[in-house]
């Protein structure tokens, strides 16, 4: 993702102070767009770290934003860090297609990799009657879920198909 520093223009820098919180889980949608530029962050889904992100030009808030639901985890500054902020999000999304593309290509793989982890999921447990053998549901319902109408700017309720 290193590409899209070439697009951090048009937004603000801001110094983040290891510790500090930049977005929380299940916190309002602000609409904004972050990207690392130096430092070092984690995501956390409850307590659970479940990724460190430390490589210059990683987008965070892209599901919020392109969603218009809340936080799905939160981010804290492991060291203090450096973040590019687009306070309009979906505008600087319009107005730069080449970092929408890269945002697609991004989620596209994380996809790809979840897919991939429960496709051999499935293979494993098929057949073993534990509580794994529903991962064939989970792969059909992600095939099937309808997109979500956006209306940017609403209130949204907890999408009741997950």
């Amino acid at each position: 993702m290193r590409a899209v520093l070439d697009y951090c223009t048009g937004g603000t820098e801001r110094q983040v102070a290891a510790g500090m919180h930049l977005v929380i889980e299940g916190g309002t949608s602000s609409g904004r767009l972050y990207v690392l530029m130096s430092g070092k962050l984690e995501v956390l889904k409850g307590d659970m770290v479940v990724a460190t992100i430390a490589e210059p030009g990683a987008v965070l808030g892209e599901m919020s934003v392109l969603l218009g639901l809340p936080h799905t985890a939160t981010v804290r500054a492991c060291s203090d860090t450096v973040i590019y902020e687009f306070e309009d999000a979906a505008s600087f999304l319009k107005q730069e297609p080449e970092v929408a593309l890269l945002l697609a290509r991004m989620l596209a793989q994380r996809l790809n990799v979840a897919n991939t982890y429960l496709a051999d999921l499935k293979r494993q447990y098929a057949g073993h009657g534990t509580h794994l053998a529903m991962v064939g549901e989970v792969l059909q319902s992600m095939i099937n879920l309808p997109p979500l109408e956006v209306s940017p700017g609403s209130d949204r309720q907890s999408d009741p198909r997950m």
